[in-house]
């Protein structure tokens, strides 16, 4: 019996000891931190669950071992350690350790994501579809049609391609209003606007910013970069308010439009002016692109901060703020900036430049979605030019700018996780 009892045992020692875990780290020691994400997207896919290691070692991942997973990192150049379970466990325990801001958050499903742009070929790049091809991770394209026809809530997750929710074509009418592209993209536009039974470009993208409105108050996710964000914002509280020139829509706008705004309508702005010239490459004052020039900012000096969230106690900035670098590259867009005296007050800040009093990343919720806005057009192209080439991601793998891109994207596969806390 006794001999029995001891080759048991030693069978149960042999199994726990190659019981193991696959660990991405996602530290100094990761040498492809982009593709690092599309990894642990792979394994949700397979219906394998994961663990976000919150403040471990930049916020590692860990997840089962599988010889499968492993070749697939060696794929795609992903570095990752192979650890006993009780290595695994250990880790586990010290992140467990309410002294430590650091806490392991479940990830549990694959997102499903779609991306908000049009169909045709754009003068100028997208940050989100650049990070979401490289990191292989899968998304749909969705645009006006697909959204008047309620197809939002099959996602879980959208983004708002480089988009004026104002129509007004982006406020490139006055360089840009004999290019090809940009008649080509007042052509579309009006178009779609006519199929579908509106009078105005810029009353179907105000009917287009409400279906995604309701998709975020359903629980959706809503990510938005660049002038996405704040058009976005000016769209809804411009509500029955002519905010277009006749340039745009054929009639001049409400001279009266500054004093007419809905700032309640807003995600997260609030108390802006808009820039009634339509010559200028400008929406209103929540932008600091020309403020930001006059306090001295240029290439070399042009970062912003994360902020240090609790993981314990905060995980949804924690989650979002994942990065081996707390001190980021600042980048130019239509959108650089948000003028921090602009942003509501129960919005949370999650990046910012002190010395220009400017937040560039930002998160907030509307009733049981969220979503997050983050100023600037690409975070490894410092001032990208209408019709220069895209940015090649695989020379920027341990990009901490893009990296806050694909925070967002793993983000939903947490939601049960965030209820139930």
């Amino acid at each position: 019996m006794k001999r029995v009892f001891v080759v048991v045992l030693v069978l149960a020692l042999s199994v726990s000891l190659k019981a193991s875990s696959l660990l991405i780290p996602m530290d100094e020691a990761q040498k492809n931190h982009l593709k690092a994400y599309g990894i642990t997207y792979w394994v949700l896919q397979h219906e394998i669950e994961a663990q976000w290691l919150l403040n471990y070692r930049g916020g590692s991942f860990m997840f089962p071992h599988n010889k499968d997973f492993e070749r697939e990192c060696l794929v795609r150049g992903v570095s990752f350690e192979v650890i006993a379970d009780a290595k695994a466990n250990a880790i586990l325990a010290e992140i467990a350790n309410p002294e430590l801001n650091m806490d392991a958050v479940k990830l549990e499903k694959s997102p499903k994501i779609a991306v908000y742009s049009p169909k045709g070929k754009q003068p100028w790049d997208d940050a989100v579809t650049l990070v979401l091809t490289y990191a292989e991770i899968p998304y749909e394209v969705v645009y006006d049609e697909e959204v008047m026809q309620g197809k939002l809530p099959l996602y879980d997750w959208l983004h708002l391609h480089h988009e004026d929710f104002t129509g007004q074509y982006g406020r490139f009418w006055y360089s840009s209003r004999n290019a090809a592209w940009y008649r080509q993209e007042v052509s579309s536009n009006e178009a779609m606007a006519h199929k579908l039974g509106f009078n105005k470009v810029s009353e179907l993208k105000l009917a287009v910013a409400k279906k995604i409105r309701d998709f975020v108050a359903g629980g959706g996710f809503l990510f938005a970069m660049c002038s996405a964000s704040d058009s976005y914002d000016i769209a809804l509280a411009a509500d029955g308010v002519d905010i277009c020139e006749s340039m745009f829509d054929g009639d001049p706008a409400d001279p009266s439009m500054n004093s007419k705004m809905d700032f309640s309508k807003c995600f997260a702005f609030t108390g802006f002016d808009l820039d009634a010239n339509p010559s200028n490459y400008e929406f209103s004052n929540i932008d600091t692109y020309f403020t930001r020039t006059n306090k001295g900012v240029n290439e070399r000096n042009d970062y912003f901060s994360l902020f240090d969230f609790s993981a314990k106690w905060d995980p949804v900035p924690s989650m979002l703020c994942q990065s081996h670098e707390n001190l980021v590259k600042g980048f130019w867009g239509q959108t650089t900036g948000f003028d921090k005296s602009k942003i509501k007050p129960g919005v949370l800040v999650m990046g910012e430049n002190k010395a220009t009093s400017e937040a560039r990343y930002i998160h907030g919720e509307f009733a049981k979605g969220m979503w997050t806005f983050y100023s600037g057009h690409d975070p490894e192209d410092y001032q990208h030019r209408v019709e220069e080439p895209p940015t090649d991601l695989a020379l920027h793998p341990n990009s901490a700018g893009y990296r806050l891109i694909l925070n967002n994207i793993l983000f939903p596969a947490a939601k049960k996780k965030k209820q139930q806390t």
